[in-house]
């Protein structure tokens, strides 16, 4: 079966619904047309009967029904305009007196109809509406009037509308499609438009968007919603673009320094401490990778991992004490007061491995950029059922500028004047994207040469209040 199309489709069911209407109203015009037209017969045969009525009498012991002259006159009255059949019957349906105008005809007694009931009837083919009353004089029954009026003409006017209706009716559903069909056009152009811009667009070519409809209908709010969702998909893809880019830049940098400091080495014959110098330094450069991987890793693992977080009760004290047992080295030779502040067992609810990681990040980094002789504080409170966690340094602090921009990957602010410094400038990245993960409220506060302090926010254990 061939598919109709959009339009079609609007325009069909169109004037399905509007042509099931027009045969509604076309039906009821026609009914109440030919109610009319039967109301007034029936109301002429009322008046006709009780004229008839009227005139009975006895003259000499003898019933007369009409005077055959009044007779005469009234049937050349009311033969131009619609003839107005009389019979009358005794008591065995024979007939007495019929008007002039049934000449050698007569009106047929139908014992199956009741006294005083209309109903249609044929005279000599055509068709007649006929109407059947006893006869009484003083309470006696004498015989039966038959009054008939011809519905020819009725018929005609009826015939003639009915036709009219039938053959307008497949005309204006016809007009009413063609109609709908442009108008339907019109009202889907925005679509062709999405249709047409949505071939064009790849990923090579993300700037087109499809132009508004002018009218601020749901057409409108769909492009605006694809140019919105077009929007979205251009910053992701150039995000990883950069992503990927940077990525190559930070993995082939440790390579190229390995490869080149080993190239120096086989060129001539070293004593043994240099060799041990580079090999150091080359040990250094493949832990900076591992590093690099390891959070690329992660990333990657948890970029849309909502559906793997197992949340659990976390000892968020003992996670602390690890995060600086694993810097404990470092601690040590830089000669850094680490204060744990905690004066009580603090739980929180969230997934422990993701936990774990954002506390090691924010504390390393904390440690990592801190000066010597200076303090690191971490501290641990309650407020409202939730568990703050607030760690902060004496380091080198962080531009205002770049506040925002260290959130980002491979960022590193200032990165220039502190190359003695090594990182990826994925910590905090992946930090912020771990806390949006868990919904933990993550904020940083820094300036330079005076530190840095960092707000968790986490969610408290219901039972570790128990």
């Amino acid at each position: 079966m061939m598919s109709l199309s959009f339009k079609n489709r609007i325009a069909l069911n169109y004037i399905v619904g509007t042509g099931l209407l027009v045969l509604a109203v076309f039906s009821a015009i026609y009914f109440i047309v030919k109610l009319t037209v039967y109301n007034h017969i029936d109301e002429n045969l009322n008046i006709e009967i009780q004229d008839h009525l009227k005139e009975l009498r006895i003259e000499n012991g003898k019933v007369i029904f009409m005077d055959a002259e009044e007779w005469e006159e009234r049937e050349h009255n009311s033969v131009d305009v619609n003839p107005v059949f009389v019979q009358f019957l005794d008591l065995n349906k024979k007939i007495i007196e019929k008007s002039p105008n049934l000449k050698h005809e007569k009106l047929i007694f139908h014992e199956s109809k009741e006294h005083l009931q209309l109903f249609d009837t044929k005279l000599l083919g055509n068709k007649i509406r006929q109407i059947q009353v006893p006869l009484h004089i003083k309470s006696q029954k004498i015989g039966y009037l038959i009054i008939a009026m011809s519905l020819s003409d009725s018929s005609k006017v009826l015939d003639n509308l009915m036709d009219t209706l039938l053959i307008t009716f497949p005309i204006i559903l016809l007009i009413l499609f063609f109609l709908a069909r442009f108008f339907a056009g019109r009202s889907i152009k925005p679509i062709n438009d999405i249709i047409q811009t949505s071939e064009i667009i790849t990923k090579d070519n993300l700037k087109t968007r499809i132009p508004l409809p002018k009218t601020r209908d749901e057409l409108f709010t769909l492009s605006k919603t694809i140019n919105n969702l077009l929007n979205r998909i251009e910053d992701a893809i150039e995000r990883e673009k950069q992503f990927t880019s940077d990525a190559s830049h930070e993995l082939r940098t440790p390579l190229t320094v390995i490869k080149g400091t080993l190239e120096v080495l086989i060129r001539k014959p070293r004593d043994s401490k240099e060799y041990e110098e580079k090999i150091n330094y080359c040990i250094r450069e493949v832990d900076h990778l591992n590093s690099l991987v390891d959070q690329l890793l992660l990333m990657a693992r948890f970029e849309n991992q909502k559906q793997n977080i197992h949340k659990e009760n976390i000892y968020l004290n003992a996670v602390i004490l690890d995060v600086l047992t694993l810097n404990a080295e470092k601690i040590k030779s830089e000669k850094i007061n680490v204060v744990l502040d905690t004066s009580e067992d603090f739980y929180a609810y969230s997934d422990n491995y993701l936990i774990v990681t954002i506390l090691r990040n924010i504390i390393s980094n904390a440690i990592k950029y801190s000066k010597n002789d200076t303090e690191v504080k971490i501290s641990l409170s309650r407020e409202n059922s939730k568990i703050n966690c607030t760690i902060s340094d004496q380091g080198i602090g962080i531009a205002m500028k770049d506040l925002e921009s260290i959130l980002n990957p491979f960022f590193r602010s200032d990165s220039l004047n502190h190359s003695e410094i090594k990182g990826t400038g994925l910590g905090l990245f992946i930090v912020k994207r771990m806390t949006d993960l868990l919904q933990i409220k993550f904020k940083i506060e820094s300036e330079i040469g005076k530190g840095t302090k960092v707000l968790l926010v986490f969610d408290e254990d219901d039972n570790s209040l128990k």
